[in-house]
C-alpha cells in the first residue's frame, strides 16, 4: 500500500529555517492535520522494521493519522562525524549527535511548516524539539531513551558519554511534560515514564505493537496434529549475541541429552557470523517484505519461538510467531510480557536455566495434543498481534478512555493483590 505521504502535497512557498537555511513548504488541505513522524520516512516499510509503515497502514485504514512525515536524516552524515570527531577531541567522549540542538533543528527544516502546526505523534522523543511545537505532540515509544542506552549496554560502555546521555534525558523530560499523551509499548516503559521521568500515570499508557506484517490470514494454515520430532526452536533476530542464541541452543542440548529429536532453526543474522553447533540450522535473513511466504513457511514450521533476550523493549518476534499462530517461549524481561497474551506461551524468569525451560519442552513433546490444543488457542487469537487492534486502543485513548492508562493498569494490579 502506498501511503500518503505529507510532503507529497502542492509546492507552496520557500521559507527560512531559524538556523539560516532554507526549506519548502508545502500546503494541506484540513488545518489539524494528524501526522506519525520518525527518524526517518514514516512512509517507508525499510525505517525501523516497518513499525512506522504498518502502525500507518493500520492508522490510515481506521481514519486515525492522516499522514506520515518523510525525513531524512541519513543528509547529514557529514556532520556527524565532524560532530562526533570534535566532541571526542574536546569532551573526551562519543556519539550522540542525533541528541543535539544541530540535528534536530536541521531535521525540522526537513518537515513542511504545515506539519509544526498539525498534531504529531511521534515515535522519537525528542522528535520534534519543544521550540518548534505549535500543535498537540504525542510519544509512542518502545523504550525511553535512558532505558535504551542505559540497559541496552548490557554492562558495557554505553554508546554515548554521560554528558551527551545526561542532556539528552533532560530534554526527553521535557518533551514527555509537556505532551498530550506518552504511550508506551510495554508497561516496563511506562514504568520507566512515571518513575523516572516523573510524567504524570494519567496521560502516560500502555498499548503494545502489533506483528510487523502484512495481511497473512489465507497463507496460514490450520495446523495438523502430529508427532514433535523433532521439536523446533525458533530463533528470529539480527543481534543473536543480546537475544541470547546461545541459551537457546543450551535449551537443544538439554534436551537432546535425554534423547530428544531437537534442531534449532535460526534466522535474521549470516550464518557466518553466528555460532556454529551441530543442532543448529541457521537460516539467514528472511525478507518479509519481499519473500513473505518464505518467512511465514519457516516461522509456522516452528513449535516454539524462542526469545531468552538479555534485555529487550518489546520483542518483535514474540508478536509475529503470536501473529502467525506459534507459542513461544522467553524470559520475562523489559517489555517482553507484553508480547505473550496470558495462557499462549510460556515465560520464565530471568534466573531460569535451560533444564527449566528444556522441562516445558519436553513436557509437550510427550504430549503432542497438549501442544496441538495451545497452538490452536494461539490461532484463535492471533488478530490481537495486529496494528489494527493497536490503532482501536490508540482511538479509545485519544477519545478519553482510562483503561490503558499507567494509573488505571497500576491500580488493577494493586486491587488484584489486595483481594488475592
Amino acid at each position: 500500500m502506498q501511503h500518503a505521504a505529507f510532503e507529497s502535497v502542492m509546492l507552496s512557498r520557500t521559507c527560512t529555517h531559524p538556523s539560516g537555511s532554507a526549506w519548502v513548504v508545502r500546503s494541506y488541505p484540513t488545518p489539524m492535520t494528524r501526522l506519525l513522524t520518525c527518524i526517518g520516512d514514516a512512509n517507508s516499510i525499510h525505517t525501523h522494521g516497518g513499525l512506522p509503515y504498518f502502525l500507518l497502514e493500520a492508522s490510515q485504514r481506521a481514519g486515525f493519522i492522516d499522514a506520515g512525515l518523510s525525513l531524512r536524516p541519513a543528509e547529514f552524515w557529514g556532520r556527524r562525524i565532524g560532530w562526533n570527531l570534535l566532541r571526542l577531541l574536546t569532551a573526551g567522549e562519543r556519539g550522540g549527535y542525533q541528541y543535539t540542538d544541530d540535528f534536530l533543528d536541521r531535521l525540522v527544516a526537513q518537515a513542511p511548516a504545515e506539519a509544526l502546526s498539525a498534531e504529531i505523534i511521534s515515535i522519537f522523543p525528542l522528535f520534534p524539539p519543544l521550540p518548534y511545537w505549535q500543535g498537540p505532540v504525542s510519544f509512542y515509544i518502545d523504550a525511553t531513551l535512558r532505558q535504551s542506552i542505559s540497559e541496552y549496554a548490557m554492562g558495557g560502555k554505553p554508546a554515548v558519554g554521560p554528558k551527551a546521555f545526561e542532556a539528552a534525558v533532560a530534554r526527553e523530560r521535557q518533551q514527555y511534560s509537556n505532551a498530550a499523551h506518552v504511550v508506551c509499548r510495554s508497561r516496563w516503559a511506562a514504568r520507566a515514564a512515571v518513575e523516572e521521568y516523573n510524567v504524570d500515570p494519567r496521560k502516560v499508557h500502555v498499548v503494545p505493537g502489533g506483528a510487523n506484517l502484512p495481511d497473512i490470514d489465507a497463507r496460514l494454515v490450520k495446523p495438523r496434529a502430529r508427532a514433535l520430532k523433532p521439536v523446533r526452536l525458533g530463533f528470529i533476530g539480527k543481534d543473536w549475541k543480546r537475544k541470547n542464541l546461545g541459551f537457546v541452543l543450551d535449551v537443544a542440548e538439554v534436551l537432546d541429552s535425554r534423547g530428544v529429536d531437537v534442531e534449532v532453526v535460526a534466522a535474521g543474522y549470516h550464518p557466518a557470523r553466528g555460532p556454529r553447533h551441530r543442532l543448529l540450522r541457521p537460516i539467514g535473513f528472511l525478507n518479509k517484505q519481499n519473500d513473505i511466504g518464505r518467512f511465514v513457511d519457516v516461522v509456522t514450521g516452528f513449535h516454539f519461538g524462542c526469545l531468552f533476550s538479555l534485555v529487550e523493549a518489546f520483542g518483535i518476534s514474540n508478536v509475529e510467531c503470536m501473529r502467525l499462530g506459534v507459542p513461544v517461549l522467553a524470559w520475562d524481561v523489559g517489555g517482553i510480557r507484553d508480547t505473550v497474551a496470558d495462557g499462549l506461551g510460556h515465560l520464565f524468569s530471568r534466573g531460569v536455566g535451560p533444564e527449566d525451560v528444556a522441562d516445558v519442552v519436553q513436557a509437550h513433546v510427550k504430549i503432542p495434543e497438549a501442544y496441538w490444543a495451545l497452538r490452536e488457542r494461539v490461532m484463535e487469537r492471533r488478530r490481537e498481534a495486529t496494528w489494527d487492534r493497536t490503532v482501536a486502543k490508540l482511538i479509545a485513548i485519544w477519545s478519553g478512555a482510562y483503561e490503558h492508562s499507567y494509573a488505571a493498569l497500576t491500580s488493577s494490579q494493586l486491587s488484584m493483590q489486595t483481594s488475592g
